[in-house]
Parts: structure tokens; C-alpha cells; sequence
């Protein structure tokens, strides 16, 4: 079965990778990429090259992710040449290195344009298309980091990841049957409150790394566990075990 098929983020790295398996599967690729007529211009015609020499339908289009205008304009043009859309891969991101503090704001921010903010402009862009068909797929290209280990000095791009990985995650439930709450009628919004006013009056070196106010039960404290288990063990075997356990200055 052929699908057509949308990749961002594909001039180099897993897209491009991506982008030319699922071609020799017998797809119709798109690998999206900015500046198609300029700084990823070589890519468009590698591009070309190797759809000619393996016989395959992968092509490339112009999309900025960080363009809500370029993400509808690509979408449009998608659909309007083949009559529909069936899946799409959010695969754009951006990685910097160096610790945390370091890092101003605005340059947080622009790590989680690129890694999250984008997949919000493409899914509005398509599934609008996706739902008027009643089927289509979305694939999240994420990071081991969202559940394993966060080693230090990836800050940024740790935390866009994060995000984007639960942005997915609801998303997958909305897409599949819709939100159905779970919340309790009598939960306590105040628990909150008086959990963060426990952590304050903790003693130092005795304060929790994490506490859990869940009155839905959705399993995040046991996952947490797990995940806080991994990334401390990863951080012993990186010899930074001493991070692990606060110091007074």
C-alpha cells in the first residue's frame, strides 16, 4: 500500500535516513526542509540524485517549521497534488551543549520553538486534512532522555524533548477516542499548595527530588521512580555521582 507521506526536519540525519527508507518501501516521500533554494539547496538535489538512481518517489518541499504560514503553505500543496495526506513525521529538532545556566531565556525558548512549538504549527496544518479523511498516522521522532538518561550540559534541548514527548502522548489520546476526564469530582487543588509548602520547610539535605500530587492515579509516580532510578544509575557510571546529593556552598 502506498502512502503519501511528510517528513520535517529530513535535509540531513534520521529525516534524510527516514526519508529514503520509506521511498524504497514504495512510498511517496516529501522531505521537508527550509531554504530548499538556499542553504539546503545541495540537499534538494542529493535528493533528486537519489530518487532517480534507486527509482523511487521521494521528493523534497519547502517547510519552516518555525513558520505557521509555511507549515499551511507545504500541507496545501501536499494534499492539493495528491488528494490527501497519510502520514506525518515530526522529526525537526535542534540540539545545543553547555550547562544550563548558561543559557539566556529567549535561548530556552528557541530550543522549544524548534522541538516543540513546530509540531504544534504542523498538526494544525494537517490534521485538519487527517481528520476529514477519518484516518492518517503521526509519528514523533523523540529522545531516549524523555525517559532514560539526562546526562548534563544538554539543558535545553532535555527539557524541549520532555515537552514535546508529552505533547505527544496527549495527542495520541485525543486522536485516538478523545479526552474523557479523569479527574476526581472532590480532588484538592490546595494539595498543591500544601505539598510545596512541605518541600519549603524541609530541611536541607533531607528535601525530596521529587513529591507526586495525583489525585487522578495515572501512574506518573511510578514511572517517575523508574525514571529517576535510570538516570541516577546513568550518572554513576558516568563517575557524576556527586550531583546526585545537594552540598551547602
Amino acid at each position: 500500500m502506498k502512502d503519501v507521506i511528510v517528513i520535517t526536519g529530513a535535509s540531513s540525519g534520521f529525516g534524510a535516513l527516514a526519508a529514503r527508507a520509506l521511498a524504497r518501501a514504495g512510498h511517496t516521500v516529501y522531505a521537508s526542509m527550509r531554504e530548499t533554494a538556499g542553504r539546503s539547496a545541495p540537499q534538494v538535489v542529493e535528493a533528486q540524485k537519489y530518487a532517480a538512481e534507486h527509482a523511487v518517489d521521494l521528493r523534497t518541499i519547502e517547510l519552516d517549521v518555525a513558520s505557521e504560514a509555511s507549515a499551511n503553505t507545504a500541507i496545501e500543496a501536499i494534499v492539493t497534488a495528491h488528494g490527501g495526506l497519510d502520514v506525518l513525521i515530526h522529526n525537526a529538532g535542534h540540539m545545543v551543549f553547555g550547562p544550563a545556566e548558561a543559557f539566556t531565556p529567549e535561548q530556552f525558548a528557541e530550543l522549544y520553538d524548534v522541538n516543540v512549538l513546530s509540531t504544534q504549527r504542523v498538526n494544525r496544518a494537517a490534521l485538519p486534512q487527517l481528520r476529514r479523511q477519518g484516518h492518517g498516522l503521526v509519528i514523533w521522532v523523540s529522545s531516549s532522555s524523555s525517559a532514560g538518561g539526562t546526562p548534563p550540559y544538554l539543558a535545553p534541548y532535555f527539557a524541549a524533548k520532555a515537552a514535546m514527548d508529552a505533547l505527544a502522548v496527549v495527542y495520541a489520546r485525543e486522536l485516538l477516542k478523545g479526552f474523557a476526564s479523569i479527574v476526581p469530582a472532590d480532588a484538592d487543588v490546595s494539595a498543591v499548595a500544601d505539598a510545596i509548602v512541605k518541600v519549603v520547610d524541609t530541611p536541607f539535605g533531607k528535601r525530596p527530588f521529587r513529591v507526586h500530587v495525583d489525585p487522578t492515579q495515572d501512574g506518573a509516580e511510578v514511572v517517575n521512580a523508574v525514571s529517576d532510578r535510570v538516570r541516577a544509575e546513568l550518572l554513576r557510571r558516568m563517575g557524576l555521582s556527586d550531583v546526585l546529593l545537594p552540598r551547602a556552598s
